[in-house]
């Protein structure tokens, strides 16, 4: 069931973004660092069995969020972690690609407690958030590196019943288990993000100085009936995360 829900999903996913996942994936694991040569619009096309076009439009999206640089003549470089900031580069396009950081990332969660939303994250909210919420707190680094780049506090509403109790906290993906174990579908998911203080207990999870600035990043996600089944909040440290997002014009 799950393996035939995963090939809907990329069935209506447009191919130029899988690839650009794909090579994004690789590019943010060091697969093309120490001088290795990024590989040449043709050689894509053979090794993804694409079209040109294909590979053109993935490799527009990377350039636009200052992963690669692409010259006539010199072919395509990737551009080095110091260019970038340091920081990690989430796009924001689809669903697809709004998860598409932790795939290149690891999160560790810790179990919480059901209680009524906390009133911080309440108040930012205007629709109904009334009911008992669990809360995990998952901290987000990359592969191999000690300061995290991102800290997590999911809440799953009651009406998700057993579903909740059955969420594997290793498995790092809260999100796409509560869809299978629940039995539940997207209808919408909204994101506000906004530059905040640092409290104290954030900034010492993030290993920042308190009222120092954080990126905040609030998601609800709604079922399609408009009820919300689950928020995430997560702070980011400032010089270690950057969003881009990409706005396509329609004719």
């Amino acid at each position: 069931m799950a393996s035939k829900a995963g090939n809907k999903k990329s069935e209506r996913t447009p191919r130029y973004l899988q690839l650009a996942g794909e090579l994004r994936e690789a590019i943010v694991a060091g697969e093309f660092a120490d001088g290795k040569q990024f590989p040449t619009e043709t050689a894509l096309c053979r090794r993804f069995d694409v079209s040109r076009f294909t590979v053109r439009e993935a490799l527009r999206r990377l350039e636009a969020e200052g992963l690669i640089q692409r010259k006539r003549g010199s072919g395509t470089t990737v551009q080095p972690a110091a260019a970038r900031g340091g920081a990690l580069h989430q796009p924001l396009s689809n669903v697809g690609e709004l998860l598409q950081y932790a795939r290149g990332s690891e999160i560790i969660y810790t179990a919480g407690e059901s209680a009524p939303l906390p009133f911080e994250v309440a108040e930012q909210i205007a629709e109904s958030t009334k009911g008992a919420w669990t809360c995990h707190r998952g901290v987000r680094r990359h592969p191999g590196e000690a300061l995290p780049i991102a800290v997590t506090d999911v809440y799953f509403h009651e009406m998700l019943g057993d579903a909740i109790g059955e969420l594997d906290l290793a498995k790092g993906s809260l999100f796409s288990q509560v869809e299978q174990l629940a039995g539940i579908r997207i209808g919408k998911i909204t994101q506000d993000i906004q530059a905040v203080a640092a409290d104290a207990d954030t900034a010492k999870v993030l290993e920042v100085d308190e009222g120092g600035p954080v990126l905040r990043i609030l998601r609800c996600y709604f079922n399609p009936d408009g009820t919300i089944f689950e928020i995430s909040v997560s702070h980011h440290p400032g010089d270690r995360f950057a969003y881009a997002m990409h706005i396509d014009v329609e004719a």
